[in-house]
């Protein structure tokens, strides 16, 4: 398999969003706090797609440009929810629903570059 900088950057955005996930998780059961419950919930369910993207071949396209606006979106939803929740304040203003656009985005790329696959003969 090619590794490129794609295959690196979405593989680390899964494994930030997943240890950041499983993190909000606990802390929300032993600690509290109304906003971590939804940021483990966007992290732990976009972090094993992400999983899945980081191992793309080059030339699906489309696909990764869907992956990198579903971890982009992700990285900057949690993000902001974990300010949020630990500051008081947003990183700035609208950036959670900024983040969930771009996911949604992203994931609407996905389903039309769905359509758009060719198949090869190995």
């Amino acid at each position: 398999m090619h590794v490129d900088w794609f295959n690196r950057l979405t593989l680390l955005l899964a494994g930030l969003l997943g240890a950041g996930g499983v993190a909000a998780a606990a802390a929300s059961t032993h600690v509290g706090g109304v906003l971590l419950e939804p940021l483990a919930l966007v992290a732990l369910t976009q972090a094993p797609a992400l999983l899945a993207f980081g191992l793309l071949s080059p030339g699906a396209v489309g696909l990764r440009i869907g992956a990198l606006g579903i971890g982009v979106g992700a990285l900057l939803f949690v993000g902001d929810l974990a300010v949020r929740q630990f500051w008081g304040q947003s990183v700035f203003a609208y950036a959670a629903p900024a983040g969930g656009i771009a996911m949604m985005a992203g994931w609407a790329i996905v389903a039309f570059s769905g359509l758009l696959l060719r198949s090869r003969r190995l």
